[in-house]
């Protein structure tokens, strides 16, 4: 059973491990410098489909449904299935989900939701609630951008804090034992606010959040940046990240050589015009699954945390003036 180290930081003690994983992208996505990484590029935006909406539910089914060929699995083997996007009322989920018929818990966490869903996953295979649980998540530029933004066809000009939203899915199968990369722990994100109120500078809105999960999990682990090989945001970009890096100096924390932002690495900044990087649900689960599950499985790396974050803004609560609250869940995965 998961063990408490401390408020809303947990170690497992089952050997919950990573079975199987898979990541589809963009050919935006495919086109950066990890693009050989990733388990397919899909060059058609609609995917086949008649909407955005629609070809972000089918990069969903492909990621999960290459995961479980990878592991000779059909989705009746799943016993519960985490899975949430960025569309409101999460409905590319939640259309994935009704074509696979899987048990299901839908979740909105933003662009923390791949951390979410694993650590939910996770410890439900380490209850014995589920023999085998799945998370998965995605994101679509041309959905968020309907959604939060303006219409494509407007041409609106970015600010240079901005980022790109990546049109990718990512997901992972969880099982007791049957894996060689382990959850050996997590860190369930509390809400941050900087009162930021521009959504073309979210990265300067997650910094706090992933700052305070990173310290919270260190100190309750009783480690240091230098015990693990990276430690990994899911998307700040490259203005957020430096404000992380600040953020942590000033508590005495130094994670400069460790740190690695999957917005900041999914894109080519030279000759990809996306300003300050990836962000979406589905950058930080693409690039986990395309690089840095890899990595671990591959004996390159033993101890990686992965802090993805989210912000918590809708665009209601924008028109409102409100500002936007962030949040970072950690999951810390090791290769036994």
């Amino acid at each position: 059973m998961a063990e408490r180290i401390a408020r809303g930081v947990f170690r497992t003690e089952a050997p919950v491990t990573v079975e199987s994983y898979a990541a589809v992208v963009g050919e935006k996505e495919g086109q950066g410098p990890l693009g050989s990484c990733f388990d397919e590029v899909i060059s058609d935006s609609h995917f086949g489909e008649d909407t955005w909406e629609q070809a972000e539910t089918r990069f969903q089914l492909e990621a999960v449904g290459l995961a479980l060929g990878k592991a000779r699995l059909c989705k009746d083997d799943i016993d519960i299935i985490c899975a949430g996007d960025l569309i409101n009322q999460c409905i590319g989920s939640a259309y994935s989900v009704r074509e696979l018929a899987m048990p299901f818990l839908g979740l909105y966490g933003a662009c923390s939701t791949i951390a979410e869903g694993l650590i939910i996953a996770a410890l439900l295979a380490d209850s014995g609630a589920a023999l085998r649980t799945a998370a998965v998540t995605s994101s679509h530029f041309s959905t968020a951008e309907r959604q939060f933004r303006y219409p494509l066809s407007y041409g609106g000009q970015r600010t240079p804090t901005a980022q790109w939203t990546c049109t990718a899915s990512g997901a992972v199968i969880l099982s007791q034992g049957k894996g060689s990369i382990r959850i050996a722990g997590g860190c369930i994100g509390k809400i941050a606010d900087l009162d930021v109120t521009d959504i073309n500078n979210m990265g300067s809105a997650m910094a706090p959040a992933a700052a305070d999960s990173i310290m919270r999990y260190l100190s309750a682990a009783g480690t240091s940046p230098e015990d693990y090989n990276c430690i990994v945001t899911g998307d700040l970009g490259t203005v957020g990240s430096r404000l992380l890096l600040d953020i942590l100096l000033k508590q005495g924390v130094d994670i400069t050589k460790q740190h690695r932002d999957c917005g900041a690495m999914i894109f080519d900044p030279q000759q990809q015009d996306t300003h300050c990087g990836g962000s979406g649900c589905g950058c930080g689960a693409s690039v986990l699954c395309g690089h840095f599950l890899p990595m671990l499985e591959n004996g390159e790396a033993h101890d990686i945390l992965f802090a993805a974050t989210g912000a918590l803004m809708s665009p209601m609560s924008l028109q409102q003036g409100e500002s936007i609250p962030s949040i970072s869940h950690l999951v810390h995965l090791r290769k036994d």
